[in-house]
C-alpha cells in the first residue's frame, strides 16, 4: 500500500502498473479509510488515475467525509482526472451508473467551483489570507492554472469540469453560455475554451455569428472553431467548407484585431480548397506591423506542392530578413524547401537560428536542418553542438541529423541524450539510430563526440 501510494502520489505510471501486476490491490484503503485513487486524485496524476480504475479502483466509493474520489476530482478542477474517473476502461456509463442524486451533486460542486472561480473557493473553504501561489500546468494537450492556498491546492478548470458533467449527463446548455465560458480565459489552449469549443461542434450559426462581436474574444473563439472544423472534420461530416471559405475571406478584410485576423488567415489556410483571394490577403498582410499577422501570412504563402508565384517568391524573400525569428524561419523554410540558386543562403538562415539557443525556434529550425540535404560543415559541427544543450529534445536532434549523415560519432551522440533521459524507440529519431547501426554495424565506432568549434 505505502510503495502503491508513493508511486501514485509522484506519478510513475509504469511503477503502479508493476506493483498492480505483482498483486497490489487497487482499491485498498489506508487507516484513514482512503484509498490510492484518493491518492491519484490529489496529486493530479490523471494517468496514473486511470490505470487505478482499469485495475478495479471504484470512482464512486463513498469515503469516510461523505465524498467520493469522483466528486473529489470535480472539486479539485482537472478536467484529465476527472475524465479518468468518468469514462477508464470497463466503466459502465456514467450517465447510467451514477444515480440522479449523484449526477445532481456532481454538477451542484463543479457549479459552485465554478461560479466563486478557484481562487475565491479556496479561501472560502480554507479561510486562508495570504497570497495565492498560482501558475499553468499542461493537462493533455491543454492548459490550466493551479492555486496553491492555506496548504490545499485546487486547479481553475471547473468550467471545463462542468461542460463535460453537462455532456455526460445530457444537460442541456445554450450556446452563449459555452461561449461564455471560453471567452471567460484569454487563451485558445485552456482547458475550458477547448471543451466549450468541442461540445459546440454543431453550433455552426450561433458560432459564426460571433465575427461580428464587439469582443476581440468572441471573435477569436469563432475564428479558432472555424479552424477546427477544416481540421478534424471531413466534407462528408461538415458540409459548409464553402461557405465558411468565403466567410473568412470576407472577414479577413476587415477585421482589425491582430490576434483575431492571424487566427482567420489561419484558418482560411486551412481548408481542403486553396481560397482563390488567399494569396492576394496573405501577400497583404506579410508586412503587418503585428508579427502574428505576418507568422500567419507567411505561412499561407504557397499551396501544398504547387510552385511559389513569383509574387509570393519575393515576399518570401522578404520576410526571410524580418525581425521575428517564427517569420524569419518559416520564410527561409519554404525558400529552402522549395530549391532553386540561392538555396544556400536560405539553409544559412536556419542555421543562424539553431545557433541561438534563445530562440523560439531553434529546436524546429535544428530539426528542419536535420532532416534536410544541407551537408555543409557548418550543419554538422551545429548538430555536434547541439549535444551539449541541456534539454533532452534539442540533444536529440543533434544525435538525429548526425544519424541520417552516417556520422561515425552518432552512437556517442545518442549516449548524450541518455544522460538527460531514455531513448523512446516509438520516436522516429530514435528508430535513426536503429537504421544507422544496420548501416554500419553495432560497433563502428564508440569514441566521444567531436566537440564543435
Amino acid at each position: 500500500m505505502t510503495a502503491l501510494g508513493e508511486a501514485v502520489r509522484s506519478g510513475d505510471v509504469e511503477a503502479v502498473r508493476e506493483l498492480l501486476r505483482r498483486g497490489a490491490d487497487a482499491d485498498a484503503v489506508d487507516a484513514d479509510g482512503l484509498s490510492p485513487l484518493c491518492a491519484a486524485v490529489a496529486a493530479y496524476a490523471y494517468e496514473a488515475a486511470a490505470v487505478l480504475v482499469e485495475a478495479g479502483a471504484d470512482p464512486d466509493r463513498v469515503l469516510p467525509d461523505g465524498t467520493t474520489p469522483l466528486l473529489r476530482a470535480v472539486e479539485g478542477g482537472s478536467p484529465a482526472t476527472v475524465g479518468a474517473l468518468l469514462w477508464s476502461r470497463d466503466l459502465p456509463d456514467p450517465g447510467r451508473r451514477l444515480p440522479e442524486a449523484e449526477r445532481a451533486r456532481l454538477l451542484e460542486a463543479a457549479r459552485r467551483w465554478y461560479g466563486a472561480g478557484a481562487e475565491a473557493e479556496l479561501r472560502r473553504r480554507t479561510g486562508a489570507r495570504g497570497r495565492a501561489e498560482t501558475s499553468t500546468v499542461e493537462e493533455e494537450w491543454c492548459r490550466v492554472e493551479q492555486v496553491v492556498l492555506g496548504g490545499l491546492t485546487v486547479r481553475g478548470g471547473h468550467g471545463a469540469v462542468l461542460t463535460g458533467l453537462e455532456g455526460v449527463f445530457g444537460v442541456r446548455v445554450p450556446p452563449e453560455e459555452l461561449i461564455a465560458r471560453a471567452v471567460r480565459h484569454p487563451d485558445v489552449f485552456h482547458v475550458d475554451w477547448t471543451a466549450s469549443r468541442a461540445r459546440l461542434e454543431g453550433a455552426r450559426e450561433a458560432v459564426t455569428a460571433l465575427r461580428d462581436h464587439p469582443s476581440s474574444r468572441h471573435r477569436l473563439f469563432a475564428a479558432d472553431w472555424l479552424f477546427g472544423r477544416q481540421s478534424f472534420l471531413t466534407d462528408d461530416g461538415y458540409p459548409h467548407h464553402e461557405e465558411d471559405r468565403e466567410l473568412l475571406a470576407a472577414w479577413a478584410d476587415r477585421e482589425t484585431d491582430p490576434v483575431v485576423l492571424a487566427a482567420v488567415l489561419a484558418a482560411l489556410d486551412e481548408h481542403e480548397v486553396e481560397h482563390p483571394r488567399l494569396e492576394a490577403l496573405s501577400l497583404r498582410y506579410t508586412g503587418h506591423a503585428d508579427p502574428r499577422v505576418r507568422r500567419a501570412a507567411v505561412s499561407s504563402l504557397g499551396w501544398y506542392d504547387r510552385p511559389f508565384t513569383e509574387a509570393e517568391r519575393a515576399a518570401l524573400r522578404v520576410a526571410a530578413g524580418d525581425p521575428d525569428d517564427e517569420v524569419r524561419f518559416t520564410a527561409a523554410l519554404a525558400l529552402a524547401v522549395q530549391g532553386g540558386d540561392d538555396v544556400d543562403a536560405y539553409r544559412a538562415v536556419l542555421r543562424d537560428l539553431v545557433r541561438d539557443p534563445r530562440s523560439p525556434v531553434r529546436d524546429a529550425a535544428a530539426d528542419s536542418m536535420a532532416e534536410s540535404d544541407d551537408r555543409t560543415a557548418d550543419a554538422t559541427e551545429l548538430l555536434l553542438a547541439l549535444l551539449d544543450a541541456d534539454t533532452w529534445l534539442t540533444r536529440m536532434i543533434g544525435a538525429y541529423g548526425l544519424a541520417l549523415r552516417d556520422h561515425p560519432d552518432t552512437p556517442a551522440a545518442y549516449a548524450r541524450v541518455e544522460e538527460i533521459g531514455p531513448l523512446f524507440s516509438p520516436d522516429h529519431r530514435a528508430l535513426a539510430f536503429e537504421r544507422w547501426r544496420e548501416r554500419n554495424g553495432p560497433g563502428a565506432s564508440s569514441r566521444a563526440p567531436t566537440q564543435a568549434v
